[in-house]
């Protein structure tokens, strides 16, 4: 979804530009680290990845995510001044609501990931 509001648009949402190699870098970790997470809970520890080390490389990938995608959020903070730029909104979401919730819920689903793997409920 962050590629899609960010990826393609010159003047993108919110009050800074977000770079394209920090939007690749959050893609690619998020795809490795789903892709990483779904192997480490459907196969048995025998196989490469399916053991301790492939959920704490997921897991390590999972908060990577969630910190840039709280960074790229940042984008919406205020900033005050007499050069300060103003607010870009799109037409999704006319404001960061999208952008909080998705990132947000990305954070609290990191936590509930890694308490479960710390807890062996996984």
């Amino acid at each position: 979804m962050t590629r899609l509001r960010l990826g393609g648009a010159q003047d993108s949402a919110g009050r800074f530009q977000v770079g394209r190699a920090l939007l690749n870098l959050h893609t690619l970790c998020g795809l490795l680290a789903w892709g990483i997470w779904v192997w480490f809970l459907i196969f048995d520890k025998d196989v490469m990845l399916g053991g301790a080390l492939g959920g704490i490389i997921a897991l390590a990938l999972w908060w990577i995510v969630a910190i840039i995608g709280l960074l790229i959020l940042s984008r919406w903070l205020p900033s005050h001044g007499r050069h300060a730029q103003p607010v870009v909104l799109d037409t999704w979401s006319e404001g960061p609501g999208l952008s909080v919730l998705a990132h947000v819920g990305m954070l609290v689903g990191v936590i509930v990931f890694t308490y479960a793997y710390w807890t062996s409920a996984v």
